[in-house]
C-alpha cells in the first residue's frame, strides 16, 4: 500500500483529491493538510511514502516544502500538483528534490498513475513543461525571492524586515538588487514579473 499526504489549501479539491485516490486499491490517503507548514508537522508524524502538494500555498509553499523535507532527509518522495505552468516553478521544485510535477488539468487516471510511477522510483514531469522551463535562469537570490513575496502580500518594508528578521536597510537593498535584475521599474512590478515567471 502506498501512503499518501495531500497538502492544498481549498477544501474542495483536498476532498476530490483525496477521494479520487482513495479508489484506488494499493493508494492511502493517510493524512490531509491545509497548507505546508501543517504538511511538514504531519510528514514528520506519519508514515508517508508520498507528499502531493500544491504550490501556492499560505504559511509555506510546495516548493518550500519540499525543500525543508530535503533538509531534513524525509525519506517521502515529493510530487506537485498545480495549476502554474510556469517554467520557473518547475526549476525550483526539481532542485529542491521533487521527483513528480502535473498540471491539474491532466487526466484524472494519470495522477494514480504518476503516484505509483514516483514510489518506484521514477521522475514524472508534465511534457508541456520542459522545454520552458530550461528558456531562463531565474536570477533571484532566496533573500530576494522572499522580500519580492511578501511585498506582493501587500507588506511595507519595515514590516517585511521585522517578518525575517533583517534590518529595513537590508530588505531595501534586496528590494533593490531584485528590481534591477528584473529591469522593472518598482519594487511592485519586479515581483509581479518574478511571480509571472515561477520565481517567487
Amino acid at each position: 500500500m502506498i501512503k499518501i499526504l495531500i497538502a492544498e489549501d481549498q477544501s474542495m479539491v483536498l476532498g476530490a483529491l483525496s477521494a479520487l485516490l482513495d479508489m484506488e486499491d494499493d493508494l492511502d490517503v493517510v493524512v490531509k493538510a491545509q497548507d505546508g507548514q501543517d504538511a511538514l508537522s504531519k510528514a514528520q508524524q506519519h508514515d508517508i511514502d508520498i507528499v502531493l502538494t500544491d504550490i501556492e500555498m499560505p504559511r509555506m509553499t510546495g516548493i518550500e516544502l519540499a525543500q525543508a523535507l530535503q533538509k531534513m532527509k524525509h525519506p517521502a518522495n515529493v510530487m506537485i500538483l498545480t495549476t502554474f505552468a510556469r517554467g520557473g516553478y518547475l526549476r525550483r521544485a526539481m532542485a529542491a528534490g521533487v521527483k513528480g510535477y502535473l498540471l491539474k488539468d491532466a487526466p484524472s487516471d494519470s495522477l494514480a498513475d504518476a503516484v505509483r510511477k514516483i514510489h518506484a522510483g521514477k521522475v514524472i514531469v508534465a511534457p508541456e513543461l520542459v522545454t520552458e522551463a530550461w528558456a531562463a535562469d531565474d536570477p533571484l537570490t532566496d533573500n530576494e525571492r522572499k522580500v519580492l513575496r511578501l511585498t506582493l502580500e501587500g507588506h511595507s518594508t519595515k514590516e517585511i524586515a521585522e517578518l525575517i528578521f533583517l534590518s529595513a536597510g537590508t530588505v531595501r537593498n534586496y528590494l533593490s538588487e531584485a528590481t534591477s535584475k528584473l529591469a522593472a521599474k518598482n519594487r511592485i512590478e519586479a515581483a509581479r514579473i518574478a511571480k509571472q515567471k515561477g520565481w517567487l
